[in-house]
């Protein structure tokens, strides 16, 4: 029987292909593919599992295109750049800076052969950086796709980047005003006399809080999308791409019956999409803490909570289809209360409201 030499112990060939490492009697595998020897451990002593790792094997490097056999990290980071410049600006200025952060401190540096990258150099790459679970995550989705396309394309059959897992990001610290909070932010915005775009800031910032939506959705606003008769609007939110209709509240139809007067059909309501600057201001004049304009958003859901609005209603104002699970785990705080108050009318006495009809059975 042919064997392989080694200088501890003796590679014995048991069948084709297959060769068993005497000393702890590990399986081998040893084929040609394209006139090139490649050999790997199938990491077993048991002889079944062996020949079914061997079929593996030799079914792995088949399917490998050699063609591209030395295409090196670089070259498959500006060939993955390349596929991502349809996505939104902002994506794709995040992906270019993270590629741009793989082709300059990847551990075996950037002309390392892909075939040649192991899983270990992609935890040396991420494990150079201090970053929050937000960044490691995005990190690692990046780099995963990275090498997702290798795979895709035969360069290699696994990606080295398969073992990762995104880390749990940790329960942020919701800033949220309260509804007084907003009407001085509103009042303290208006009297910016000398700041030519504080009316325009202030009724932008207004109406997030009364309409509870977004500022992407307000900014994009037209009186097309305003239906005072029927008493609902029209809007498109942008995150998940999906149209939704919310009532014109009460207490937004003033201000909304102002904004669109006057307007042609697909003229923007708001002249501006974007009033951080003046939320800013403002809150640094009052002494409050750094709201941002999502803030005014959770304030329109918790106020509309506390007020004892259905979560599910709630949850389709914002345009959510989960039936409020969203909102139940962001707002629990918010639910906790009204749980309690609803606990309230669990009672074994008739409600108030019911009115007794003489001889009912």
């Amino acid at each position: 029987m042919r064997t392989l030499r080694s200088k501890i112990g003796v590679f014995e060939k048991v069948g084709e292909c297959l060769y068993r490492y005497s000393s702890n009697g590990v399986y081998y595998g040893r084929i040609r593919v394209e006139g090139k020897e490649i050999k790997r451990s199938l990491e077993t002593s048991d002889p079944a599992i062996a020949r079914r790792e061997l079929a593996r094997f030799k079914d792995e490097q088949r399917q490998i295109d050699r063609s591209q056999g030395k295409l090196t990290l670089a070259e498959l980071c500006d060939r993955y750049l390349k596929t991502v410049q349809h996505q939104k600006p902002k994506t794709v200025e995040r992906k270019t800076f993270i590629v741009g952060r793989i082709k300059k401190d990847w551990p075996t540096g950037r002309l390392t052969q892909i075939g040649k990258i192991k899983p270990s150099d992609v935890d040396l790459w991420l494990s150079r950086y201090l970053f929050g679970s937000a960044s490691r995550n995005l990190h690692i989705f990046c780099v995963k796709e990275l090498f997702n396309s290798a795979v895709r394309d035969r360069i290699i059959t696994v990606s080295p980047a398969a073992h990762l897992h995104s880390a749990k990001r940790e329960k942020p610290i919701r800033l949220t005003p309260t509804f007084e909070q907003f009407k001085a932010i509103i009042a303290d915005v208006r009297s910016q006399v000398f700041n030519a775009d504080a009316q325009n800031s202030a009724d932008f910032l207004e109406f997030l809080g009364l309409a509870g939506l977004g500022q992407a959705e307000a900014g994009s606003l037209t009186p097309a999308d305003v239906d005072f008769a029927g008493g609902q609007i029209i809007t498109y939110r942008h995150k998940t791409s999906t149209g939704f209709a919310i009532p014109v509240f009460p207490q937004v139809r003033p201000l909304l019956e102002r904004l669109c007067e006057g307007k042609v059909h697909d003229a923007r309501v708001f002249k501006i999409s974007d009033a951080k600057k003046a939320l800013a201001g403002a809150c640094r004049r009052l002494g409050y803490p750094s709201f941002s304009q999502r803030s005014l958003r959770r304030m329109f859901i918790t106020r509309a909570i506390e007020k004892g609005a259905d979560v599910k209603v709630v949850a389709e104002w914002q345009g959510h289809k989960d039936g409020g699970k969203l909102i139940l785990d962001t707002y629990s705080h918010v639910n906790r209360a009204h749980s309690q108050r609803m606990a309230q009318l669990m009672t074994d006495s008739e409600p108030e409201n019911i009115i007794a009809l003489k001889g009912a059975i």
